[in-house]
């Protein structure tokens, strides 16, 4: 099977979705050869590995019910919660995470969108972060409108991210206070609009093999540009707390299947890696992922950006911008 979806892949063709079940089903050595097709796919993109970080600029008091959300004002997570950042504060970060080697900065709010107030400080810190740095700005501020995507663009914003999080199947189970439609609508804007699109969702929901495909084959559809992998690392206070976590095996087929569907994108392995890999967390870059997410996520700590970069040293990769 394997070697007849190397074929396909190497005529250019797409390996279909009965295809896609049968590799997340694959078990024992199997998995190391698809691991390995996958990280040939991925080399044919090149040596580079994305690097991006993030900034919380908002934090808490979301009146959204996403299960696995420790910000989400219908769990009790006992985050502390605080207003959004002022321009300086935003700034210094973006500063912090080029200095650390990143070159991508995403600036995060908390709730389903902004009010007014706090979009025009966005807009303030985008101009900022253009001006006095080099870095590429990504904005993740929840559903967006055609007007606020093309103001978002003209100040400097290069890319939108907002996951879809998982399958349209399962996405009623996490969550019920907004629609797919709504999110997908949104990914649809921000193309439109001219921006870049990272969008991708969050494995170990308690969602099947079968839904992580399905969010792989809609990411295809929607041809976004930039698919982060977040692995839920079950946060207490909230509903899924006891999730039972997926193996480390189960997580690099996952990055593996989704490169074969996905051969020419930035597919990058963010939140939950280190508690979830382990000391696995290298081969993410040898099943098909070609980027990180540095530094911190939004409520919880990641590895140093330091450790990071010498990992992808000591693979023979190289730390940089990824552009297909």
């Amino acid at each position: 099977m394997l070697q007849n979806i190397k074929s396909k892949l190497e005529n250019g063709c797409h390996i279909n979705f009965p295809e896609a079940i049968e590799l997340m089903a694959l078990q024992g050595s199997e998995c190391m050869e698809l691991f390995s097709l996958a990280n040939n796919v991925r080399g044919k993109l090149g040596d580079r590995v994305d690097l991006c970080s993030i900034v919380n600029a908002k934090c808490g008091l979301c009146p959204e019910d996403c299960k696995f959300c420790a910000q989400s004002v219908h769990n009790d997570a006992g985050i502390t919660p605080y207003p959004l950042m002022d321009e300086e504060e935003i700034l210094n970060m973006a500063l912090m995470m080029q200095e650390e080697g990143a070159e991508r900065f995403c600036i995060v709010t908390s709730g389903k969108d902004t009010a007014k107030e706090d979009f025009e400080r966005i807009l303030g810190a985008i101009r900022r972060i253009r001006k006095e740095t080099s870095l590429s700005i990504c904005i993740s501020l929840g559903i967006l409108t055609t007007e606020s995507a093309r103001e978002l663009k003209n100040a400097g914003a290069t890319r939108i991210h907002h996951n879809l999080e998982t399958s349209e199947n399962f996405f009623k189970n996490i969550c019920t206070t907004h629609t797919y439609a709504e999110k997908i609508r949104t990914i649809q804007i921000a193309g439109d609009a001219g921006l870049d699109v990272c969008c991708g969702g969050i494995i170990g929901l308690g969602e099947s093999a079968r839904d992580r495909v399905e969010l792989a084959f809609t990411l295809r559809e929607l041809d976004v540009d930039s698919i982060p992998l977040n692995i839920l690392a079950p946060i207490a206070g909230t509903p899924l707390s006891g999730a039972e976590p997926l193996t480390p095996m189960e997580i690099l087929k996952t990055i593996a299947v989704f490169r074969l569907i996905l051969p020419r994108k930035n597919i990058r392995v963010a939140g939950g890696r280190e508690k979830n890999l382990r000391d696995l967390q290298c081969l993410c870059l040898l099943s098909g992922a070609n980027g990180l997410l540095l530094g911190n996520y939004l409520t919880t700590p990641g590895r140093t950006p330091r450790e990071d970069i010498q990992m992808i040293h000591d693979l023979g990769l190289v730390p940089g911008g990824v552009h297909v």
